[in-house]
């Protein structure tokens, strides 16, 4: 797991974030918020997953986004905006990395995991901590990068 990589793909994309200007999203797609949001509660499952590795006990981490939109929209409801729901994302993605720079050899644990982005990739079974985060690094937060860029075009 590159901790740094992970630390780009977050800078990257609060970035993208703090530039605001988003337009609405498209029927049945996420906005700017809910991405956020997103992202907030999914770092929050990834430092519960990071912290039972740390710890030596079973865990199953679920990132499927259709089991995550009642907490998104709560999330949304509750934080009401960008720039506070960036804060959140902002102090649980710092919390994350600072779990992730003490994972060391347990980053090889196995880890029962259930994701899905797009048609780009399915993961249904246990698969190596390290091997998740980096999926998340190089995958799940470009996706959502590229995203909100859309969404700043349309706006």
């Amino acid at each position: 797991m590159d901790g740094a990589g992970l630390g780009r793909a977050y800078d990257e994309l609060l970035a993208e974030v703090a530039m605001g200007g988003f337009g609405p999203a498209p029927r049945g797609r996420l906005d700017a918020e809910q991405i956020v949001a997103h992202l907030a509660a999914n770092d929050e499952l990834m430092i519960e997953a990071t912290e039972a590795v740390l710890a030596g006990s079973p865990y199953a981490y679920y990132n499927l986004e259709t089991m995550h939109r009642p907490q998104v929209d709560a999330l949304v409801a509750e934080y009401g905006g960008i720039d506070e729901l960036a804060t959140l994302l902002r102090t649980t993605s710092q919390k994350l990395m600072a779990l992730v720079d003490r994972l060391g050899p347990a980053a090889g644990t196995p880890v029962d995991t259930h994701l899905r982005e797009g048609y780009d990739l399915a993961v249904e079974g246990p698969l190596p901590w390290g091997r998740v985060l980096d999926l998340h690094a190089r995958v799940h937060l470009p996706k959502h990068l590229a995203q909100l860029r859309t969404l700043r075009a349309v706006g």
